[in-house]
């Protein structure tokens, strides 16, 4: 499986303060952009896959709502953030 116990405590970890905060926005969006990244390495081997190209949707979707919430709360978080995950907008 490609997201183990480990690597989510680990993401949780960097984004989040601490291993247990896991309803961090900040968490939850680096955590969201790990799966796109993996959704989408599939989906450019499996293009007609579209069960996971609705997931892929949804959860841009999911992100995107996180980052506006932060964006509202925390102006200087959300620049950092988007900066070190290499998010575009």
């Amino acid at each position: 499986m490609y997201l183990t116990k480990e690597v989510k405590a680990e993401i949780f970890k960097k984004h989040g303060g601490e291993e247990k905060n896991t309803g961090s926005t900040e968490g939850q969006v680096a955590l969201f952009t790990h799966r796109i990244n993996h959704l989408t390495g599939h989906l450019k081997k499996n293009h007609k896959d579209y069960n996971t190209e609705r997931s892929l949707v949804r959860l841009v979707g999911k992100r995107r709502s996180l980052l506006d919430y932060l964006k509202k709360k925390d102006i200087v978080k959300y620049r950092e953030l988007i900066i070190e995950l290499g998010i575009r907008k």
